[in-house]
């Protein structure tokens, strides 16, 4: 799915239609030394797979997520673009 890179949309902080950046999220490296991380290293330790079971359920695509950053006053806001879907979102060169 593509996506440009700059669109025309409302901000709400300035009130009015804008022009917009639009930015792909980027995810934060997850903490090694959080609790949740020390407690599943400890129990696939010695382990060669996964501890927990796999579930069997269907796969049904996730939110495809974008931020609008507003060029005027630079306020950024999330949106979800589509549906569920298993496209990925490509910005336009």
């Amino acid at each position: 799915m593509e996506m440009p890179r700059e669109i025309t949309t409302y901000c709400p902080k300035c009130g009015k239609h804008t022009v917009h950046t639009v930015k792909m999220p980027s995810r934060s490296p997850q903490r090694t030394m959080s609790k949740a991380t020390r407690r599943h290293n400890r129990a696939i330790k010695g382990y060669v797979g996964s501890v927990e079971p796999k579930p069997a359920t269907k796969k049904t695509g996730k939110h495809q997520v974008v931020l609008l950053e507003c060029k005027d006053c630079h306020y950024v806001v999330e949106r979800v673009v589509g549906s569920r879907t298993k496209k990925k979102i490509e910005l336009k060169a």
